[in-house]
């Protein structure tokens, strides 16, 4: 039997005082939670989906198990503190989603509130309403941003299903990358095909008729390339095809695709 998955977070770039926030926040009350904070042989700490006893990675001489209540730190801080690196970490951006949800799942737990889920959808609209003045001053932390927001899309669930009140802003995030002077950017094209490979098909479940729209749009930009590189039509084309084969990559689109990008 294969060992479960796990994401592995490079939280030490952080100062020390924030480190520690970010480790009890991650904590679930005891020491038989799903959810344990550890730091690896090479200095990174990680979120490991097993119980305490079981994780064969732990290191208990360097490991702190005074676990403490994660809702006995300010999560709202925690929220800002995940957005902020994130707008900053593109690598961070893109697995900060299971972060997010491990601290929910403990505060949940322990309190049985929503004091950080609060402070990061408050914090995620925010920088939503202020996208194009982010996206002018700094094209990475735009594109960092919807890396992020797709992400947290991804993992946060309401009964089981994805966050409604996410649905629209994600969508008009990926518009945003689908008109002419973004595509014209390899990395907004990059984001768009990423983010679309990763939560495409849950969008087109939630609202078809905006993802029809959004592949008009993603159609004329590779139809009318003017500006676009090599790299943005080949992208583009992909994508294109990748939702035709019902979010599936056929065996010869992989090899096609992949060659091509290699080469």
């Amino acid at each position: 039997m294969g060992e479960p998955s796990r994401e592995e977070y490079k939280i030490q770039s952080f100062d020390a005082e924030t480190q520690q926030l970010l480790k009890t926040a991650l904590k679930a009350p005891s020491l038989e939670c799903t959810v344990a904070c550890f730091e690896t042989e090479d200095g990174e700490y990680s979120v490991c989906q097993r119980s305490y006893s079981n994780c064969s990675r732990l290191m208990p001489s360097r490991c702190n198990t005074q676990y403490r209540d994660p809702g006995a730190v300010d999560l709202e801080k925690v929220a800002n503190v995940i957005v902020d690196h994130s707008l900053q970490d593109c690598v961070f951006s893109k697995e900060a989603g299971r972060m997010c949800y491990a601290i929910i799942q403990a505060e949940s737990k322990q309190a049985g509130q929503s004091v950080f889920r609060r402070g990061l959808l408050n914090r995620l609209q925010q920088e939503y309403q202020a996208r194009e003045q982010l996206r002018a001053r700094s094209l990475q932390g735009w594109v960092c941003y919807v890396t992020f927001i797709c992400n947290i899309f991804d993992y946060l669930r309401v009964n089981n299903m994805p966050m409604m009140a996410l649905v629209n802003p994600v969508y008009d995030c990926l518009f945003r990358l689908a008109q002419p002077d973004s595509l014209s950017k390899e990395e907004e094209v990059d984001c768009l095909v990423l983010q679309l490979h990763r939560v495409g098909e849950q969008l087109e479940k939630m609202n078809g008729q905006r993802m029809d729209e959004l592949f008009v749009l993603i159609r004329d930009g590779f139809l009318l390339p003017t500006g676009l590189s090599s790299l943005a039509q080949l992208l583009l084309l992909e994508i294109i095809e990748f939702r035709a084969a019902g979010w599936k990559t056929t065996p010869a689109a992989h090899k096609y695709y992949y060659s091509e990008v290699s080469d």
